[in-house]
């Protein structure tokens, strides 16, 4: 074996079992910040969980499994896991798996308070060992099978991971707020030194108002109904209009006073989310009939499907990547160094004590291998209690969603797409939330004008 390739195993063992970063093999790879490795890590340990529950809400891959797998009837016996292993599918199945999950994350959001270096044997746990963490993560979601009183768990159990759910779209939105702000801040810096950013900021404004009005017109044609859905009417309605005044508000003398660089453009973005927001809560809601010619029709459902059963998985599937990619990417935005300050949880202005001398690296590591950047050596770049905080709050945001939140007897991830009113109330309310905190980013500086003063 040749020494580059021997180093190169090497430092994978010192990175499931060691504190090194993680690289890939692939030594024509690009370079990777040690921080970013880390992160990764998280996210796929986060996703591979992920996977696992929505494999338990399918009955389509249990059946598929119950008839390719040799002896599965036997194996599920052994395992004493109920005729075709009922008790590791269905709702209370995921509940366990997910408190795993939870609890593998909170307890390392614990462990990591108030760590701003990396040379600390803590900070060391968490940027490695990533052998020893995934036996932790396995073995927290195989415990939960083995809770006492599994019923009474259940249902306290149900109502925590709705706080946490609630919490987490709850940072979402703060996210996409403070980016509609970041994105108008730097598009209108850019003015002072070249005037064609004025030409970008009106074109990309018109077009996000543009897209609005034309979800706005959308939803007016398919989900209302002359004899029909009163609330898509009101909703529709309250929210447009609620897009037009925050719209206003964002230009008004008074708001450019205090906060000069708001403009249309954080009003667009936040139009164009409100509508997609709405736009899901309707397409959420059980479907209405109405008696028509003798007959019971449904009204204000999109007829997106062509009556067959491939259709409604093809949207099915589509809907479900897209909801979790929005979910993985809020875990991992939401915990960058620009992020976790504008939400007020990062801070690097206290040294650490401890020193990790279990390992030492240089700044970057080849050895035949993906090079790693060590670029926490003069302190942490993001908040690490923070970060697993918010995985914590995204691991009960999954196992709300795969459950179909409290309607979860009958759930199966086939059916994640169709209407239930928990669904539909989360969805709408989370418009209302959005507004809210952008309009008081807009008016707060007008009320306590010397906080904000530079």
């Amino acid at each position: 074996m040749c020494p580059a390739h021997s180093c190169a195993v090497f430092l994978q063992l010192a990175c499931c079992c060691g504190s090194a970063a993680c690289s890939l093999c692939c030594g024509c790879c690009p370079k990777i910040k040690q921080s970013t490795s880390t992160r990764f890590m998280y996210a796929l340990f986060f996703m591979l969980v992920t996977v696992t529950c929505v494999i338990m809400m399918s009955p389509t891959v249990e059946t598929a499994m119950r008839e390719n797998i040799p002896f599965y009837t036997k194996m599920c016996e052994k395992l004493n896991a109920g005729e075709n292993c009922s008790t590791l599918v269905g709702y209370s199945a995921v509940y366990k798996v997910c408190f795993g999950m939870a609890c593998f994350f909170f307890f390392f959001s614990v462990f990591t308070i108030r760590v701003r270096t990396s040379t600390g044997c803590r900070a060391a746990v968490h940027n490695g060992f990533w052998f020893f963490k995934f036996v932790a993560l396995l073995a927290c979601c195989a415990g939960g099978f083995f809770l006492p009183n599994q019923e009474k768990f259940l249902e306290v159990w149900r109502y925590v991971g709705a706080f946490g759910g609630f919490l987490f779209i709850i940072i979402q939105l703060m996210l996409l707020v403070q980016f509609a702000h970041r994105w108008n801040q730097n598009w209108s810096s850019g003015v002072k030194y070249n005037k064609i950013w004025y030409a970008a900021l009106a074109l990309v404004t018109l077009v996000l108002f543009s897209v609005a009005v034309g979800a706005l017109v959308f939803m007016i044609m398919f989900y209302t109904d002359p004899e029909a859905c009163f609330l898509n009417k009101l909703f529709l309605g309250v929210n447009g209009g609620l897009c037009f005044v925050v719209s206003l508000l964002a230009i008004s003398p008074c708001i450019q006073t205090f906060q000069p660089t708001s403009g249309l453009l954080q009003s667009a973005i936040i139009s164009v989310y409100v509508m997609y927001l709405t736009f899901s809560a309707l397409a959420s809601k059980p479907v209405e009939m109405v008696e028509r010619n003798g007959k019971n029709v449904t009204v204000c459902v999109f007829p997106y499907k062509s009556g067959l059963q491939s259709d409604t998985n093809i949207v099915t599937g589509v809907g479900t990547a897209i909801l979790f990619g929005c979910i993985l990417y809020s875990c991992l935005i939401s915990t960058t160094k620009r992020s976790s300050t504008a939400l007020q949880v990062y801070r690097n202005d206290m040294p650490e004590n401890e020193v990790n001398v279990c390992c030492d690296y240089d700044d970057e590591k080849t050895a035949g291998g993906q090079n790693v950047k060590y670029d926490e050596r003069d302190g942490t770049i993001y908040s690490y209690c923070y970060f697993h905080f918010v995985f914590f709050l995204g691991s009960l945001y999954v196992m709300m969603t795969v459950t179909n939140w409290f309607h979860y007897e009958n759930a199966k991830i086939e059916r994640l797409l169709e209407g239930s009113w928990s669904v539909f109330w989360i969805k709408m309310a989370s418009c209302w939330v959005c507004l809210f905190l952008y309009m008081w980013t807009l008016v707060v500086p007008m009320l306590f004008p010397k906080r904000f003063q530079a």
